[in-house]
């Protein structure tokens, strides 16, 4: 499988407590109506830390059920202990899931030498595709390239990376690093230009919760080489991705927006809070400003 095109990091909608199963399937069919090449349920933007096994099972399930076939749902099964990540991989492939996203493992800081142990040992546990996920925001480490490249050689299944970095550089040291088919995927909304005009292949999105038709939109002019175009969207629409990931911790902004056009509740589970109402009121006006609302 190659990783390209435009996938959506999706939120969790809670109801009382619970997984709001409607809303979710409402979510995804709008991705999908958007013309979206993927959905990954239970990331970080999932709020996949505050899921029991059992529910972040279920909400892979849903994901492969709602999604029918019509777009590739890549599971958020990593963890930062090993069994954890090959028991959540193995349950994402028998439920039907078209790949797995494998974040790096957080807080035990482990070397580059035990990353490598850790992701190999996922990647023998199961048939699935799997996208690395480096994100040193979250896990204070970052997947060196040449661990990447030391994977995408002696792991088949290890076939692209999503890089969250924050640096146009991480991709061109990728870029120099892995094989020519290995899939480089942005990580950060506003960078995508920059990146796929470095070699990235596509995104794997928070705002396309939002504004799904619009990343499909700037993803593509990127990917086609259409970088004036695409440079148009990304002025015009650059205040909304950064108010998105700027007004709180992600996925508290996006959640909070998806919720005020009346698609989902609000809710959280803690340790994350609401957004306050200061900041609510802010995203409401910038939300206003594009008429989404």
């Amino acid at each position: 499988m190659h990783f390209s095109g435009t996938y959506t990091a999706l939120i969790t909608p809670f109801r009382d407590g619970e997984i709001d199963t409607p809303a979710f399937q409402a979510l995804i069919e709008r991705q999908i109506a958007a013309g979206i090449d993927g959905i990954v349920p239970v990331g970080t933007t999932g709020e996949s830390p505050t899921l029991d096994t059992e529910e972040h099972i279920e909400v892979i399930r849903l994901a492969v059920e709602f999604a029918a076939g019509r777009c590739k749902v890549i599971a958020g099964s990593g963890a930062n202990a090993t069994s954890e990540a090959i028991e959540l991989t193995e349950a994402a492939e028998a439920v039907g899931a078209t790949g797995s996203l494998q974040v790096c493992p957080y807080y035990n800081k482990p070397s580059q030498e035990g990353l490598y142990l850790h992701f190999k040992a996922v990647a023998e546990s199961s048939n699935l595709p799997i996208m690395l996920y480096s994100v040193p925001g979250r896990s204070s480490i970052e997947i060196a390239p040449e661990t990447a490249a030391r994977l995408a050689a002696d792991c088949p299944t290890i076939v692209a990376i999503k890089e969250a970095g924050g640096s146009v550089d991480r991709v061109n040291q990728l870029v120099q690093a892995v094989p020519a088919d290995f899939g480089i995927l942005c990580g950060d909304d506003p960078l995508t230009l920059p990146f796929v005009s470095c070699g990235a292949t596509g995104l794997v999105s928070v705002a396309s919760n939002l504004i799904p038709d619009v990343i499909v939109k700037l993803v593509k002019a990127c990917l086609s080489g259409n970088f004036p175009e695409a440079l148009e969207l990304q002025k015009k629409y650059y205040p909304l991705m950064r108010g998105l990931m700027s007004l709180d911790v992600n996925p508290v902004p996006i959640k909070t927006a998806v919720a005020l056009q009346g698609h989902c509740s609000p809710d959280l589970r803690l340790p994350l809070a609401p957004l306050s109402d200061t900041n609510t009121a802010a995203l409401s006006a910038l939300m206003k400003s594009f008429k989404l609302l």
